[in-house]
């Protein structure tokens, strides 16, 4: 072949992962791996915790798991700004998919063949979903996963990158296509998944390496999700617990029976109303069914259930204390509802982690599902924290309050103080205390 003609050539191989609309992980792509460094313009490090990697040293098939070499440090990226004082960070340790969207009118019945109105391949699975949730939210996030060495691994990995997560301790597995999924899509924005878990659930080392332990170790909160092996959240629930880390485990993904280990281990477990009636053998229909079914989660070692309630909200319930309630924060249109709850549990993650209460991170991470669900997509579609602060301005008729760049921004509802972001200063406190007698808001700091 010409040089030209092998330039055409890429071009329509390239052309032709683009618009993939495959439901598999096309076996014969291009092995790649991922550049040194981002490729935008370096700026300022984290400085969080970051080590060298070498999975898995005693793996006796080298291929098998392979750690990405990338520094970590955010790109010029508006969703991951770079912090002078190091937070302790997220640690996501999960999944990632490859979404294969199908938008339908209905569902198919047995048997029966129906056509597809369109078909698009986005980024998703439920870990990276969180972990890009974290980066979009301004919060220092890492993503612990597996992708394979396809079309699907790059796609993910790009997605994640551009949504501010660090992937030092993402590997790119030889002997495993990454995980996708089917998400069959209906036309008032509900929808029905069949995952495939390809690198998700296999290549994993039956020891985590210590690098990928010192960084839940370092961690201010780590979320997990099923959709990746027991055995690998529960080393991860046990070396979080060990160092006093909170673990949040989102019960979605398989649904075989959890493990009496990895609950124990657990301080937050969020079920969907489907899931905790699964999980619990017990009806979900109102309100004091899922009271009752959340008692038997207290008999399995959980003290704390964050629950989603899809159209109904959501409720916290703490052991010995009344449960907290929330509503939704209604969308101005439902476009698609996957990694809804995936944005919910992550956003509440990000609020508790920089100290708000209870209360305040069920409002933040309802206002966050709420703007999810208007974009279609999964990463596609988790807000930005800008976006946020907006939307609970405008639906509980507070103000939003910056004091310089750098300083404190906060935002106030007529009767409570909702988010505090950043440091401040003496002056800044006088004029926020000036405005809390004027607006009759009741102040609170982390």
């Amino acid at each position: 072949m010409t040089q030209k003609q092998d330039q055409i050539s890429e071009e329509k191989q390239e052309n032709s992962v683009e618009n993939m609309r495959g439901l598999t992980t096309p076996l014969q792509s291009k092995p790649w791996h991922p550049t040194p460094q981002n490729n935008l313009k370096k700026t300022e490090s984290y400085n969080l915790y970051t080590h060298s990697l070498q999975f898995n040293p005693q793996n006796n098939n080298p291929l098998s798991r392979k750690a990405k070499p990338i520094s970590c440090f955010a790109s010029q990226n508006p969703n991951q700004p770079i912090l002078k004082e190091s937070k302790p960070p997220l640690v996501v340790v999960g999944s990632a998919n490859a979404d294969i969207y199908v938008e339908i009118d209905r569902l198919p019945k047995e048997g029966e063949t129906i056509s597809a109105k369109t078909g698009q391949t986005l980024a998703g699975g439920k870990g990276a979903n969180q972990a890009v949730c974290g980066g979009k939210l301004s919060y220092p996030t890492f993503f612990v996963g597996q992708v394979g060495e396809d079309a699907h691994g790059k796609l993910i990995t790009e997605a994640l990158e551009s949504g501010g997560v660090c992937l030092d301790h993402l590997s790119i597995v030889a002997n495993a296509p990454t995980g996708h999924a089917v998400v069959m899509l209906q036309s008032d924005g509900q929808n029905s998944i069949i995952i495939v878990g390809g690198a998700n659930m296999s290549c994993w080392p039956e020891n985590l390496s210590d690098e990928d332990l010192e960084i839940v170790r370092s961690a201010g909160i780590v979320l997990l999700q099923r959709e990746i092996p027991d055995f690998v959240n529960i080393q991860v629930a046990k070396a979080a617990k060990n160092t006093h880390v909170p673990v949040i485990l989102d019960a979605g993904g398989a649904d075989s029976p959890i493990p009496l280990e990895l609950l124990r281990c657990v301080d937050i477990f969020s079920p969907n109303e489907t899931e905790l009636a699964r999980i619990t053998k017990m009806p979900t229909e109102s309100f004091e069914q899922i009271s009752k079914a959340v008692e038997k989660c207290y008999e399995l070692g959980v003290n704390q259930v964050l629950l989603k309630l899809g159209a109904n909200g959501s409720a916290l319930f703490t052991k010995g204390e009344e449960p907290l309630r929330q509503p939704i924060i209604k969308a101005a249109k439902v476009i698609d509802t996957t990694g809804a709850g995936d944005t919910f549990t992550a956003a509440f993650a990000v609020a508790l982690v920089e100290g708000k209460s209870k209360e305040e991170c069920l409002r933040f991470a309802a206002a966050a599902a709420s703007l999810c669900v208007q974009v279609k997509g999964a990463i596609p579609s988790m807000p930005e924290k800008k976006a946020v602060f907006s939307l609970l301005q405008s639906v509980y008729n507070g103000a939003v309050v910056n004091f310089g760049k750098e300083n404190l921004s906060a935002y106030f509802a007529a009767d409570s103080f909702l988010l505090v972001q950043y440091r401040f200063e003496d002056t800044a406190l006088k004029c926020l205390s000036s405005f809390c007698k004027r607006t009759s808001g009741v102040v609170s700091f982390p």
